[in-house]
């Protein structure tokens, strides 16, 4: 499982949330997906195996957002 914290831009009210949601959380291998619309960043963790990291962020892009390049590791010692 990966876990990964996204920078995206352009997200500004509730159809945001859940679009950005919806959509991801539906890819098969998407186990979790939240957005914070405050700080701008979307929380994923899915398995790198069946998804790639591209196909999550092509499917925010596709949706008008811009994703940052850089990716962040959520931390790991809070479980």
């Amino acid at each position: 499982m990966e876990n990964v914290i996204l920078a995206v831009k352009g997200m500004s009210c509730r159809h945001c949330i859940n679009s950005i949601e919806g959509n991801v959380g539906k890819m098969n291998g998407v186990h979790f997906v939240k957005v914070h619309l405050n700080d701008e960043k979307v929380d994923v963790s899915f398995d790198s195996k069946v998804v790639s990291l591209k196909e999550i962020t092509d499917i925010i892009e596709d949706q008008g957002y811009d994703v940052e390049l850089s990716k962040f590791p959520k931390d790991q010692s809070c479980h």
